[in-house]
């Protein structure tokens, strides 16, 4: 059995985000004083009593509404109470028990789960205000008063949701789990690929940009693996970036590319590679992570014979500096090549954390030096003595030399395309660090 599952569920602005920052001691959720911040499942470990189980952050839930994206936060949020072994349902002091609290009570309810009542914004400690006794009346037995800003009561809320976890399960769920975000710019079809993939409407899809905006983490395991998939917010140019809430998303896309395993850079087949693309793949490329660029909205193109060789011309010119990458073209609106997403990402995610024996190294080393001679200055010729792999997440490489002046940037891309010729290192990047004869480190 997996680690237990907590949902925060609730109507809007209750503090639901705070709460579930303040259990995972980090700001993982953005928290805004606008209602509707959060729109997808987040979710996020979280340890107590020497229990480690997972917490599911939820949108708002609006129990009437016509607006589309509010309906499929509801959707997101009785998905997450399906999935979920104990719900905390978080309500506010200061508003009072309202309509929305009721028919929401009256909802988890009828789901049969255990569910713990909290009522936030007490941040007073002592006794509770005489308006707290009204949250009895939803008829979910005790209330348990928080302040998810202070953290006052989350050691009794949480006492409470252990007493609902199933049997203790020695099983580690996340060994050898690979960790795949989706980057990209807006409405490129990050969240419409993760659905796909998963094979349920776990993400808003939507056609209006900016619809994510917390990276949120998908759970998959299949023929070709374990995989957490992170839907980030699109990465548009700074300038585009005015709404505080987006640049918080954009924050949280760059810190999902730093937590990530392999990058999928995914490009609008309709748009071809534009200036926003190159700088969003350059910063997986930077970060050293094992890459795949992801040519989407395939079916919107027309074709010939040669349309995807000419395509992938034109991508590989676009992204010149990362031609180890390798370009996948698919559609996830209709799955095509979907599929082939899977074993493609475990080949890159191997290939970043490739080690290579220094006695072959050495060996690409001489036959490279012997058949391009290492270059010269003034008489002074570059001589490197050996080269050894010092680290991977990217493949990192030490070539020792006798003056680091001498060893042009041309030929270091010379070497590392000798040594991809030998052993491949499809989709990642490689380091070559030049170490002189002398150099303290």
């Amino acid at each position: 059995m997996s680690k237990p599952t907590v949902a925060i569920v609730g109507r809007p602005n209750v503090g639901k985000s705070q709460l579930f920052n303040r259990l995972a001691g980090k700001r993982l959720s953005i928290v805004e004083d606008t209602p509707g911040v959060t729109r997808d499942r987040l979710y996020a470990e979280c340890e107590w009593r020497g229990r480690v189980f997972s917490i599911i952050d939820t949108g708002g839930i609006e129990p009437s509404t016509d607006n589309e994206i509010l309906k499929f936060m509801r959707y997101q949020a009785e998905t997450a109470i399906h999935n979920a072994d104990v719900i905390i349902f978080i309500t506010d002091l200061r508003t009072g028990v309202t309509a929305s609290d009721m028919d929401v009570a009256s909802m988890l309810q009828r789901s049969g789960k255990p569910v713990v009542l909290a009522v936030n914004k007490c941040d007073k400690p002592g006794q509770p205000d005489p308006e707290f006794y009204e949250f009895y009346n939803l008829g979910l037995g005790e209330p348990f008063g928080i302040s998810a800003l202070h953290g006052y009561g989350t050691g009794d809320l949480l006492d409470e949701v252990y007493q609902y976890f199933p049997p203790e399960d020695a099983e580690d769920e996340d060994e050898g789990r690979i960790r795949v975000a989706l980057i990209g710019k807006p409405n490129v079809g990050k969240s419409s690929l993760l659905n796909r993939v998963l094979g349920e409407e776990r993400v808003i899809v939507s056609n209006v940009a900016g619809t994510t905006r917390d990276s949120v983490d998908a759970r998959l395991d299949n023929q070709y693996g374990k995989f957490t998939f992170i839907d980030t917010a699109g990465i548009r140019r700074k300038s585009k970036v005015e709404e505080k809430i987006e640049k918080f998303s954009v924050m949280r896309s760059l810190m999902a590319v730093e937590r990530a395993d392999v990058c999928v850079i995914m490009i609008d087949a309709t748009e071809g590679v534009t200036e926003q693309d190159t700088k969003v793949a350059g910063e997986a490329h930077n970060a050293g992570k094992a890459c795949i660029i992801v040519v989407n909205k395939w079916d919107l193109v027309e074709k010939d014979g040669g349309t995807m060789k000419e395509y992938t011309l034109r991508v590989r010119e676009g992204l010149a500096y990362m031609p180890y990458a390798p370009v996948l073209f698919i559609s996830a609106m209709t799955g095509q090549r979907v599929d082939k997403l899977y074993a493609l990402i475990r080949e890159v995610y191997e290939q970043n954390h490739k080690r290579i024996p220094t006695g072959q190294l050495n060996s690409i080393l001489a036959e490279a030096t012997a058949r391009v001679q290492p270059p010269t200055d003034k008489g002074r010729r570059l001589k490197i003595y050996y080269m050894t792999q010092a680290g991977v997440c990217p493949p990192t490489f030490v070539c020792f030399c006798n003056d680091a002046r001498l060893f042009h940037f041309s030929y270091q891309r010379y070497l590392e395309n000798q040594i991809r010729e030998v052993f491949g290192l499809t989709g990642t990047p490689v380091r070559m660090v030049v170490r002189q004869r002398g150099d303290k480190e």
